[in-house]
């Protein structure tokens, strides 16, 4: 490891951090830190420089039993005070407290964040307040679940009444991009419907949500209840298929998700799986290009690119082509990229050295096939201590046609490419040409123009002017994008079995 110098303000910058946890031993079981059953050990690397800054367990199958084991003795305990059988008002003051615990830990959370994927604490300073407001919402729910619910027999002689039970021991697994919040939005749901968890991080990011566990645990939420083990992919795939466990919830690849749906189906076993996307921006002809411009990173490149919804195709209309790729190469030439842990910082490195390559590969694709960069089109190279980390420019491809690679298929890094239609149908007909279905938008100044567009659009979510997910709304994918929603009702929902009581009225 280089040392700190004046020359590497980025590595002087780490030197004097003090994170909660860096290399660690332990997995959180029955209430507690446990020392893994296992011996081995997962890195974990710092993506804007290449150092390795921690460690966890690699955890074996006997820590997964542990885990499961645990969750399950905490959901079929008969105590009227085990978590099932607490009212949902009650586990909804714990969800609370959660929140409040969370957001005492906010700097901790952001600094590791950044530190496991390369995510600008622009974006990761964001992280408790987020993941507090999710358990919040969800405590919210705690009425919908007590409200009585009595459904007469449509012809008479009868009601029923319906019951809303928790599924059991969930499985929580999460990726690496969001490492908090995809997991709250697990957690919070899971929690209020009286499920128990067994969380699995993804393994290039397994340190941030400990402070999320350290949370849940200062909050008093009962032991076993919430459980946490460290590991590779073989680790969640010995979740997925243990015994023990009676609900799947996943987000990361589409590739993945279809391994763990094939998994769960042959157990009969509920899944929720949020994929990946390719999602498409459609300009209308009257279309704001400025205030276009100040959404389009949040919208089309946020945390550099890694962000399963972000619309990362523009479909711009050809009497406005040259105008829209004007704005959009001025509006991503001028973020910084740099230091994560710079406050000014908008694009980050890759968030592992295998998606670095990947990244780079799609741009060779894009080049070769005819794409013209506008901006970017290659790794950077960063100095201060940034030489060793994953940097990719930010990249704006021109003279996108539908048929390329990179038109086609989730790059999941910084770039955006710019396709160009000739009549609105077009541009419906290019955005719902894709095998996935999770995000997109419409801009537009006329609303009823854009909301029938949108309304058109083959897809799970989509903003018009602005993308923001909406804790209260449902999120979720279709067809290779995932199967199941998050947030809402009905991310409540997934977490609930139905028992109908039939009785004489």
């Amino acid at each position: 490891m280089t040392s700190a110098t004046p020359e590497a303000p980025a590595l002087t910058a780490r030197s004097g951090l003090s994170l909660p946890h860096t290399h660690v031993d332990t997995i959180f079981v029955d209430g507690a830190w446990q020392p893994s059953r296992g011996t081995g050990r997962n890195p974990v690397t710092d993506p804007a420089t290449g150092e390795i800054w921690g460690s966890v367990p690699d955890g074996t199958p006997e820590d997964v039993d542990a885990a499961v084991g645990s969750a399950r003795r905490a959901f079929h305990n008969s105590d009227d005070g085990a978590w099932p059988r607490l009212a949902p008002s009650e586990r909804a003051a714990y969800l609370l407290r959660i929140a409040d615990e969370v957001e005492k830990r906010a700097d901790e959370l952001s600094l590791t964040n950044s530190r496991e994927n390369g995510s600008p604490v622009a974006e990761s300073a964001g992280a408790a307040a987020n993941a507090a407001g999710i358990f919040r919402y969800f405590a919210t729910l705690a009425e919908y679940l007590e409200r009585e619910d009595v459904r007469p027999f449509p012809r008479g002689g009868g009601e029923s009444v319906v019951r809303r039970d928790p599924l059991g021991v969930c499985a929580l697994i999460a990726p690496w991009n969001f490492p908090i919040n995809l997991v709250v939005i697990k957690l919070a749901p899971a929690l209020l419907a009286g499920c128990t968890v067994v969380i699995k991080p993804a393994s290039p990011t397994p340190l941030s949500i400990r402070v999320i566990i350290e949370a849940v645990a200062a909050a008093g939420v009962p032991a076993g209840v919430v459980n946490l083990v460290t590991g590779s992919g073989r680790l969640g795939d010995a979740l997925v298929k243990h015994p023990g466990v009676d609900k799947v919830a996943f987000t990361g690849s589409t590739p993945v998700g279809r391994k763990i749906a094939a998994a769960c189906g042959e157990l009969l076993r509920p899944v929720t799986l949020e994929l990946g996307g390719k999602s498409s921006a459609i300009v209308l002809p009257d279309a704001d290009l400025e205030a276009m411009s100040k959404v389009l990173i949040r919208s089309s490149m946020r945390n550099t690119g890694q962000t399963c919804y972000i619309s990362a195709r523009i479909l711009a209309p050809a009497s406005r082509y040259d105008d829209v790729v004007d704005m959009v190469t001025a509006t991503i030439a001028a973020g910084k990229q740099g230091d994560p842990l710079d406050p000014a910082t908008v694009f980050g490195p890759c968030a592992t050295e295998s998606q670095y390559r990947t990244v780079l590969e799609y741009l060779e694709s894009g080049l070769a096939e005819g794409a013209r960069a506008t901006t970017g089109g290659r790794a950077a190279s960063l100095a201060g201590g940034l030489e060793g980390g994953y940097f990719v420019e930010p990249t704006v491809f021109a003279d996108v046609t539908p048929d390329m690679r990179i038109s086609r298929e989730e790059i999941f890094g910084p770039v955006i490419c710019v396709l160009k239609y000739d009549e609105v149908d077009e541009a419906v007909a290019l955005a719902n040409n894709t095998d996935f279905g999770l995000g997109g938008l419409v801009f537009g100044q006329d609303p009823e123009a854009a909301l029938a567009v949108a309304d058109r659009m083959d897809t799970g979510s989509v903003g018009i002017n602005f993308f923001a997910s909406n804790h209260a709304a449902p999120f979720g994918g279709r067809h290779d994008s995932g199967l199941g929603t998050e947030y809402g009702i009905e991310g409540l929902n997934a977490y609930l079995s139905y028992k109908s009581i039939h009785r004489r009225g």
